[in-house]
């Protein structure tokens, strides 16, 4: 199954993931609607076990987000499960609080895994998802999720996660190259914990802080300048005519420009950047 197809349905990515991010919610949200919205038909179910957010997105049949939640947690590092217990813990939460919202319950979700984990490791994701009380019969490789919700035919996604930088070259629809390197918005975290005598998770607080972002930029610019490094080794000779960044760390101001001016190819940013991936997960369920 290759999940709905958005374009024939009239639904653009960027109005997709308009609704994503107005129907996902940060767990700390703490708000719940007075009626659930107790939905009819198949739901399509996605969980994506990132290095620094864990995101539950559902959909309805034709592939139209309906809720979700988000929450920062450091459960999976490189693509490995690394607090299994710990992962499944906030799965079940983020479960029944979304279950409470739709009035109905999830029993099944598709995951996914970057490109170049062993089998072994991409099964323990499909095993938090299980013990958190949902099948899961559905894994699919990241880039290729994502791109079944860019649709992009020829270009590059880099998708800049919490512990790596990930490369996807795209060739007429199709992902012909992966490869991921260390390096990500973690890095960022640490290099202003440094340089502020901060905790990671002061550094990570302020680092999301829109008032602090212009201060942070000129010190967490070498960063964005190696990620860039990463993805121009990994394009080199091939045909890539153009780069789309995904993943929570493309939301900090000035990223895209960093990367242009390393790589030498014209970047920009996704739509809601951070539920590419799990959405284009979940359209991959049933």
């Amino acid at each position: 199954m290759t999940g709905p197809n958005l374009k024939e349905a009239g639904w653009a990515p960027e109005d997709i993931l308009s609704r994503a991010e107005a129907v996902i919610w940060p767990s700390s949200n703490g708000h719940a609607p007075a009626e659930p919205l107790r939905v009819q038909g198949p739901l399509r179910v996605g969980v994506d076990l990132g290095t620094a957010y864990t995101v539950l997105a559902v959909l309805d049949q034709n592939g139209i987000p309906l809720a979700g939640e988000y929450q920062f947690a450091q459960v999976v590092k490189d693509g490995l499960v690394v607090d299994f217990l710990g992962a499944v813990d906030i799965l079940q939460a983020m479960k029944r609080r979304v279950e409470a919202r739709l009035g109905v319950e999830l029993t099944h979700a598709a995951s996914g895994y970057p490109p170049g984990v062993p089998l072994a490791e991409v099964r323990a994701t499909a095993n938090v998802v299980q013990a958190a009380g949902m099948d899961c019969p559905k894994l699919i490789d990241e880039p290729s999720a994502a791109n079944h919700v860019l649709g992009i035919q020829d270009g590059v996604i880099v998708d800049i996660g919490g512990g790596t930088t990930g490369v996807a070259l795209i060739e007429n629809g199709e992902v012909v190259f992966t490869a991921d390197e260390p390096t990500g918005g973690t890095h960022l975290s640490l290099v202003i914990a440094g340089a502020s005598n901060l905790t990671f998770e002061e550094a990570e607080e302020l680092k999301q802080d829109p008032a602090q972002q212009s201060r942070l930029f000129p010190m967490v610019r070498p960063v964005m300048e190696k990620m860039g490094t990463i993805v121009a080794r990994q394009i080199r000779g091939m045909n890539a005519k153009s780069i789309t960044l995904i993943g929570g760390t493309a939301l900090f101001p000035g990223i895209a420009r960093v990367i242009e001016e390393t790589v030498g190819l014209p970047t920009r940013i996704a739509p809601s950047p951070l539920f590419v991936t799990p959405i284009g997960i979940a359209m991959h369920d049933r």
